[in-house]
């Protein structure tokens, strides 16, 4: 595949919070510019194309006919995604796709066949998986540096529940909860490890019904490589798992010790505050003026993920990988980025693909895959059996 242009010219949809997270790195690498943006709300539009100095819509598919756009970023709404990203391919424009891909692993066929049929690029991001410390680990588990996976064992606990969140986010139905919002990440992350997934069991919670979707999970995963992986994730906010992060947080950003329940109290206070008070969210503004100026401390992370092998245990830390054999501790750094929060990885495989052919590792078939595990899960919580993918 051929890069028709000097730079990849990037046209955003959805200028929600997955957006603003996208920019920084997005600004940060030369070899992509931010070119458009589309979303419902004109004064988000105009806030945008101000930050930016560049065209706004009101549709993907008004940006997907700019010529100045050759790839969609598809940041919509969870429900909006198949749709969003098949006009885009449709357009002849690559794709980034937010996770989760879309609700159905039918969605998700649909777009994998509408990016084949316009000859474009189908990538699904971002999760935790194009970190630099994980990619580190999976090349020394490609390499068997020590020796056989044996078993993978990834737990969060987060504040994710009690952040300020729209109607849908809390609507399974509508690609809310942690089922799509976390879970692809924590599947992701033990697929990119360790292959694929044989079989599922596990159970997910809801335990709140003025958060009325499922806000935490623990399962098990039989690998076809033989080994085992067990996820747990709550986003009740009470435990938090960065205090065994040394207080870097999930993006990568230092923060105070403590902390418990604060996202609880935060939202409450919104609620018995006057008609209209809201969460404030950054402006564009404030995005495109921090962009290369925020401090990055540590790598991005999802919690707690410890890898054990024949020889030895890989854990990731905030500089990199640390690695537990005989003979002793030792870590390995990886580079920091200059870009706050570092979602450099999207960028890495886009580029691989389209100017050099190099296919993505996280392509359409990737995602399917992931939402398969993630659906799955789902089904055994409400059978409380196994559910299996695929023939032992």
């Amino acid at each position: 595949m051929v890069r028709t242009r000097e730079v990849i010219g990037i046209g955003i949809v959805g200028l929600g919070g997955a957006a603003q997270q996208m920019a920084p790195s997005l600004l940060a690498d030369e070899r992509v510019a931010i070119r458009a943006g589309a979303d419902p709300n004109r004064d988000v539009r105009e806030e945008f194309s101000a930050a930016f100095d560049c065209r706004v819509y009101e549709t993907c598919e008004e940006m997907a006919a700019d010529p100045a756009v050759d790839c969609v970023y598809v940041a919509s709404p969870h429900q909006w995604h198949m749709d969003n990203a098949i006009t885009a391919a449709q357009h002849g424009k690559h794709v980034i796709v937010e996770k989760p891909m879309a609700l159905t692993a039918d969605e998700c066929t649909r777009m994998i066949q509408a990016a084949k049929e316009n000859g474009v690029v189908l990538i699904v991001g971002h999760t935790h998986s194009f970190g630099k410390p994980i990619r580190k680990a999976r090349e020394m588990l490609l390499a068997r540096e020590l020796g056989r996976l044996s078993m993978i064992n990834s737990f969060a606990y987060t504040n994710f529940l009690y952040k300020p969140r729209r109607p849908e986010e809390l609507d399974t139905s509508r690609g809310g909860g942690v089922l799509f919002n976390q879970l692809p990440h924590h599947v992701d992350i033990v697929r990119y490890l360790g292959g694929e997934v044989r079989c599922v069991r596990g159970m997910t919670s809801c335990m709140d019904p003025m958060r009325p979707t499922e806000g935490a999970y623990m399962a098990y995963f039989d690998l076809e490589c033989g080994a085992a992986a067990s996820i747990v994730y709550s986003g009740y906010d009470y435990f938090d798992s960065d205090e065994f992060h040394s207080w870097i947080g999930e993006l990568g950003n230092q923060r105070e010790p403590g902390g418990h329940a604060s996202a609880r109290r935060a939202l409450g206070a919104i609620a018995a505050g006057p008609a209209g008070a809201r969460a404030r969210k950054r402006s564009w503004s404030e995005v495109q003026q921090a962009a290369g100026r925020s401090p990055v401390l540590g790598h991005p992370h999802f919690g707690v993920t410890i890898v054990s092998c024949e020889r030895g245990d890989i854990r990731f830390s905030a500089r990199g990988v640390l690695v537990y054999s005989a003979q002793g501790v030792r870590e390995m750094d990886c580079t920091l980025s200059d870009a706050y929060p570092d979602k450099s990885g999207v960028i890495e495989e886009l580029v691989d693909a389209v100017v050099h052919g190099v296919p993505p590792i996280h392509d359409g078939a990737w995602g399917r895959a992931t939402m398969e595990v993630c659906l799955a899960l789902r089904d055994a919580a409400k059978s409380r059996g196994e559910v299996r993918l695929r023939a032992s």
